[in-house]
């Protein structure tokens, strides 16, 4: 079990919900006679995990409190002391998070009788339903456990005995979390920033003498990583070509293969060569042919190869960071991976040996991918999206390039975003519409797509289908999946994009003809205003199904658009954001932040976007089309490389006052507090923003510009 962290969605926290029983209702003087607990896990009450104390306070139990909780003295001879049932207590607890209906009186009794038995406190972590609930909805008559169950259509049994009270704050838990992410709340850190600004509810608890319910959150310690892991790429670390062998070789040949080549394993095939889809072939290692050998040591060698060969192969994409790969590796007690490019063709194998300098990287960042991977519904997304924040704040501490912290943060996106694609076709299945109607892409466009992802993502998804008509048969299982996609994500922490850019969303879905239609009608257009949401296209990443699908409608899009100028001088005219400078010449501030993406990432994006559209530059991160644009001489040399160090410069930012915010529990945004920056930082920043407000005058300039016409 991980400890949760204010990152953590509330949907993924491990919590225990909680109730007393007392001698009385004073805080101050009440004498616990029984516990009650029970599991909550992914968002659902675990009936199975419960705990149920009763504890003989030492005392006699007043007749006031017995017809409220039924509990006598009678009830509690030969129950256990107070110590017994606290040590029984912290065992079922454990790292779980302390949820409860008025759980500052339930925290402040227990505090006192730890104190009475002299056994040590440390205030746990906790959440106190009745705070939540007012947040969610103000206008409740009263916060009464029977009220609130009343508004979430819950039913309640065993009234004022501690195991049914602590199952009834648990469901009315489970039942809060979507009204609170309906107010923007999603984390254990804004749920306690929330409940802490109810100043009123809090200062009645403290003169009643109870603690206080929520804890401010506050960031963990810095979990140490190897960089090495998130600096390198599978393709760079694999054995390419692959060693291949035809399935009707037989086993004594390949062990000689093995032993002369000196490697650890072979894929098998029919035809016996690389290049073929990874579906097509098997493996054999060391460990394969020496089991063989111990049970049937006599055929073994004159056995075709491919009776030993195991299948399927598991494999991993060459653009995957290194840690994806110990991750894999450990996950499934394996020591070889098949390597395949973005379009599922086998192109080299990887080893342990190759990673065995890696194996200190940091487990968090393991489990990510392997966790996103086999994630089984949206609650188990969240838990696995959850670890990002931690991962990136700590490649931050160790000084790793922002933009391939961005480029990490991208590819969980994408890991995500194609998992969440299976889950949602396996519900459309499960829901009785069928397979897919034809061959489709999901597609994640913009920020994710470009590989420049920052810790404040929305949904910015697209599908694009084999054949069908909008409206027709196949628009309609593909809106029904796009809609399902879409509320996964928003469950599991990537919520619904403001500007509709989701597949739920007709303008972005269709099928390969669609799209065509749309792109003639975008390059086309008379007004840049016509062009809202359009450039993010041309950012666009498939994650999941036909590639090949996807590859046919950018370079169609791509096509289009460089061959019509007047498309690319209006994406230019979108450019301006404004004036972020007051008439003294210092920043136009908002509670002390200013937008970095709209002042800062946005001008730099949009200027290498556009060009890279005008100019035919068929790459996809801002980093490679502004490096191809000085390459081929557009523009001025020393403008495109304040713009490439500018882009780092920005996402390292961000990316800090991001992660800051998260665990802080501040809602996150891309606004950065200029004042906890240091002067040179914020020296370096305005002088920056004030070069890219020039950004449009650029782009225009350099519009019809041509390599052959212009020097370095």
């Amino acid at each position: 079990m991980k400890p949760a962290s204010g990152a953590t969605p509330l949907i993924a926290i491990a919590a225990a919900a909680v109730d007393t029983e007392t001698t009385g209702p004073d805080a101050t003087r009440a004498r616990v006679v029984q516990i009650g607990a029970i599991g909550i896990a992914h968002g659902k009450v675990v009936r199975e995990a419960q705990l149920d104390l009763l504890i003989d306070p030492g005392e006699a139990i007043p007749s006031e409190a017995s017809l409220i909780h039924g509990i006598t003295d009678a009830d509690v001879d030969g129950a256990g002391s107070f110590p017994d049932a606290w040590a029984q207590f912290q065992e079922f607890v454990g790292d779980r998070i302390l949820v409860g209906h008025s759980i500052g009186f339930d925290l402040a009794v227990l505090k006192r009788e730890c104190r009475r038995a002299r056994l040590p406190w440390k205030k746990p972590r906790a959440l106190c339903v009745r705070l939540l609930a007012t947040i969610a909805n103000p206008n409740l008559a009263d916060y009464s456990l029977e009220t609130i169950a009343g508004w979430l259509r819950l039913e309640i049994a065993g009234r004022h005995s501690a195991l049914g009270d602590a199952i009834a704050a648990g469901d009315i838990f489970a039942a809060l979390i979507p009204e609170l992410r309906k107010r923007n709340i999603r984390t254990l850190g804004e749920a306690e920033v929330a409940c802490l600004a109810l100043s009123d509810a809090l200062e009645a608890g403290h003169r009643a003498g109870w603690a206080e319910p929520v804890s401010r959150p506050q960031a963990p310690a810095f979990q140490p990583v190897d960089p090495y892991a998130y600096r390198h790429r599978v393709g760079s670390l694999m054995s390419s070509p692959p060693v291949v062998v035809k399935s009707t070789k037989p086993t004594r040949q390949v062990i000689d293969l093995m032993v002369k080549r000196k490697i650890s394993s072979v894929l098998v095939s029919e035809r016996g060569t690389p290049d073929q889809p990874i579906e097509e072939y098997g493996i054999v290692t060391e460990r394969d042919l020496l089991r063989r050998l111990s049970s049937d040591a006599e055929r073994v060698f004159d056995m075709p190869v491919a009776s030993i060969a195991t299948r399927p192969l598991i494999s991993i994409r060459a653009t995957a960071f290194a840690y994806r790969a110990i991750g894999r590796m450990d996950r499934l007690k394996v020591r070889h991976l098949a390597v395949r490019d973005d379009g599922g063709v086998l192109v080299g194998m990887l080893s342990a040996r190759d990673l065995l300098r890696l194996r200190a990287a940091a487990a968090a960042a393991i489990d990510l991918d392997d966790t996103i991977e086999h994630a089984r519904d949206a609650a188990e997304l969240a838990d696995s999206w959850s670890m990002l924040p931690g991962v990136v704040r700590s490649l931050l501490g160790e000084a790793i390039d922002p933009r391939v912290v961005a480029e990490i943060i991208s590819d969980e996106l994408c890991s995500l975003t194609r998992r969440a694609a299976v889950l949602a076709e396996q519900q459309m299945q499960i829901e009785g519409h069928g397979p897919p109607p034809c061959a489709y892409a999901v597609l994640v466009l913009g920020s994710g797509g470009r590989g420049e992802s920052l810790m404040a993502p929305d949904q910015d998804n697209a599908i694009v289908f084999a054949d069908g008509e909008p409206g027709g048969a196949e628009d309609s299982w593909f809106k029904n999946l796009g809609t399902k996609l879409a509320d996964m994500l928003d469950i599991s922490g990537v919520p619904y994009c403001k500007g509709g850019v989701m597949a739920a969303n007709a303008a972005f879905r269709g099928s390969l003809d669609t799209w065509k239609r749309r792109v003639e009608d975008w390059v086309r257009r008379l007004r840049p205003e016509d062009l809202l949401n359009v450039d993010i296209v041309y950012d666009l990443r498939p994650v999941h199904g036909d590639t090949i699908l996807a590859a046919q409608f950018i370079e169609y899009a791509y096509d289009r658009a460089h061959a019509e100028p007047v498309f690319a001088k209006l994406l230019g005219e979108q450019m301006t954001t404004g004036n972020p400078f007051t008439v003294f010449g210092g920043f136009q501030l908002e509670n002390g932040r200013l937008d970095l993406k709209k002042h800062g990432l946005f001008p730099i994006v949009a200027t290498a976007r556009t060009l890279a559209i005008r100019h035919d530059i068929r790459e996809r991160t801002t980093r490679a089309r502004l490096e191809q644009l000085i390459a081929l001489g557009i523009g001025g040399e020393s403008d495109m490389k304040a713009m490439l160090a500018g882009h780092a410069m920005l996402i390292g930012l961000l990316l800090a006052q991001q992660t800051h915010d998260i665990y802080a529990g501040i809602p996150v945004s891309n606004r950065v507090e200029i004042n906890a920056l240091e002067r040179e930082q914020q020296a370096q920043l305005k002088t920056l923003v004030k070069r890219l407000q020039s950004a449009p005058d650029l782009v225009r300039d350099l519009m019809f510009s041509s390599p052959a016409t212009l020097g370095r």
